[in-house]
């Protein structure tokens, strides 16, 4: 980003909301499809998941409740609406497909929380909100994929629903560097903090103290 569009933008929205007292960790759509290079859905995200893998380790040490998302569609996708019917990689996540399967590598423990969804945001219609809430979560930290598709969404509902929200940049990915930059950019300005998965690492580390 440009000097000028950084110092404008900081002008405007320049604000950070630091991290919460009691967080939760939400891992968006690791999806198998997105790292199958046969697949339309590739992106070329081992390096997100990686990151991602690293701060559930943290998370989990720190005993910090760790949430996972996927999409799992009707045969006939009918219930994934308007949403099917525009965003043609949707048919990937019809139940029984393997490119929907959880990416190589991450397998949900019996202390996790997986939550299906049909939609972008993981709070659109599914109990995301009130489970964290009945927890006792105030903020919650994102990681997944894609930046400018579910975990963008996601973000802004986060944030909508009253929780502190922050984005592990290393732990985000998407298809193309533009998008994911531009998302982190916007994401960072109007509706959450983007953070280092190093930071993120630290102050998880400092929950355990």
């Amino acid at each position: 980003m440009s000097d000028e569009l950084n110092d404008n933008y900081q002008r405007a929205y320049g604000r950070s909301v630091g991290f919460g007292q009691r967080p939760a960790l939400i891992l968006i759509d690791f999806a198998q499809g997105y790292f199958d290079p046969a697949c339309d859905l590739y992106a070329g995200v081992d390096d997100a998941l990686a990151s991602a893998l690293r701060v559930r380790e943290a998370a989990k040490a720190a005993g910090v409740p760790v949430i996972l998302t996927n999409v799992v569609l009707h045969p006939n996708g009918m219930d994934g609406g308007r949403f099917f019917e525009k965003s043609k990689p949707m048919r990937y996540f019809i139940r029984g497909n393997p490119m929907g399967d959880w990416a190589k590598g991450l397998v949900p423990d019996d202390d996790e929380l997986v939550v299906s969804k049909q939609y972008a945001s993981a709070f659109f219609g599914t109990s995301l909100a009130a489970t964290l809430t009945s927890l006792g979560v105030d903020s919650v930290l994102l990681t997944g994929l894609t930046t400018s598709g579910c975990v963008r969404a996601t973000c802004v509902d986060a944030m909508q629903h009253g929780f502190r929200t922050l984005v592990v940049e290393e732990a985000c990915g998407d298809r193309h560097p533009d998008p994911h930059r531009a998302n982190l950019f916007d994401m960072n300005a109007k509706y959450a903090d983007v953070v280092s998965e190093a930071d993120t690492i630290a102050y998880l580390a400092a929950l355990r103290a």
